[in-house]
């Protein structure tokens, strides 16, 4: 807290422009943000708070099998070995980075190469540890809600992982953890987490058919998704990698409706469609410009590879909502700066003034190096 403080006070003494405004705010000559309640979105009072429900699955079997191998953990920034006998003491850790600990507790390194049987021992390994709701890292909501649909995903293909009631309680205990602080802070403050919370609860309310939690999700996903996209379609956020994050949250939630015959199916196709049309501008001959935040959730490589995004046929040079895409013969290139004049905030662009790539043909020219890391000081 000192050295926050510390950093705060030598930014200040560092921005005439934030001194005036400072000032300014201080003496009433600029208005502070419009009222809210945190947690509760306008659009959700005829749904909150959410009611419980009483979950029920049609999942195949449940996983008892042991592993024959060690596991290698692909966490964020952090690779990590696991033996038999040692996966409580991996939830028991410490780690440099916060990302790699969340990444962890997302069950986001479960891939289509992971043993089954290592994900059914490391699920047990963490409900003996946090099965209970708390207010730690390992449950907060956006972690709630990725840790849901990685699990619930994975026990489509191989069935629930542990005691199949066990799980099931413990699955329906993330839906009032996600309800109960959804990420709501007002319209100057509420970021992409929303959305995010809004897709846990509606895969946990299909699969657990819990009919309150599922039109809850699906409410939130509509409903942020005007505040997430440009009327371009583009992610407001300013970051390449996050806009196709975003495009794939919609499209997934997209086919999960059409798939339950949801009447929001259409709208939420119409969603991804437009984000799927403005990721085309952002991808370059090279590859994704990396402009912008980069998310600990998945590799760019790995979300390119499965959202089959290129950059499409004779795209021609265009310029919307702060994005310029150039195109002329074997050259092209993506510039960004926020036509706020400043990164969007909450959001995941850089703090400068703009950044670009350039290319030849398929070779990155000129590129942008990105964010080092996301803590506040060094390559941050």
């Amino acid at each position: 807290m000192l050295s926050s403080l510390i950093r705060k006070i030598h930014q200040l003494q560092a921005d005439p422009v934030l001194r005036r405004w400072l000032i300014g705010r201080a003496l009433g000559r600029w208005p502070g943000e419009p009222a809210f309640t945190p947690h509760r979105p306008l659009y959700l009072d005829d749904l909150l708070p959410l009611k419980p429900e009483s979950p029920s699955h049609d999942f195949t079997g449940s996983l008892h099998s042991q592993p024959a191998e060690p596991l290698t953990l692909e966490l964020a920034g952090e690779t990590v070995h696991v033996e038999m006998g040692s996966e409580a003491k991996l939830f028991q850790r410490p780690f440099d980075d916060i990302e790699a600990l969340l990444s962890l507790h997302r069950f986001s390194w479960i891939s289509s190469s992971t043993d089954p049987a290592w994900v059914g021992v490391l699920w047990r390994a963490w409900r003996e540890e946090f099965s209970v709701p708390s207010a730690s890292l390992a449950w907060h909501p956006y972690t709630v809600g990725e840790r849901a649909v990685n699990i619930l995903r994975f026990a489509r293909r191989y069935g629930l992982p542990g005691p199949p009631e066990e799980t099931l309680s413990v699955l329906a205990a993330h839906v009032s953890a996600i309800a109960d602080r959804l990420e709501y802070f007002g319209d100057h403050h509420t970021s992409n987490h929303l959305a995010n919370n809004g897709r846990g609860l509606f895969v946990l309310g299909l699969e657990l058919n819990l009919a309150k939690a599922t039109d809850l999700g699906v409410r939130i996903l509509l409903e942020e998704a005007k505040r997430l996209f440009t009327p371009t379609g583009l992610l407001r956020e300013g970051s390449s990698h996050y806009h196709l994050l975003y495009l794939r949250l919609y499209e997934t939630a997209a086919k999960a409706a059409e798939q339950a015959g949801r009447p929001e199916a259409p709208a939420l196709r119409a969603i991804s469609v437009k984000a799927r049309e403005a990721a085309q501008m952002l991808v370059l001959p090279g590859g994704l410009p990396l402009i912008g935040d980069i998310s600990p959730d998945i590799p760019p490589a790995t979300l390119l590879a499965l959202l089959d995004v290129g950059p499409g046929v004779d795209i021609p040079s265009r310029c919307c909502d702060g994005w310029l895409r150039f195109q002329s013969d074997s050259w092209s290139g993506l510039w960004h700066a926020s036509p706020e004049g400043f990164s969007h905030m909450p959001g995941h662009g850089h703090q400068d003034t703009g950044g670009f790539e350039l290319h030849f043909e398929d070779e990155p020219v000129f590129i942008d190096p990105g964010r080092g890391s996301y803590g506040e000081c060094g390559e941050a």
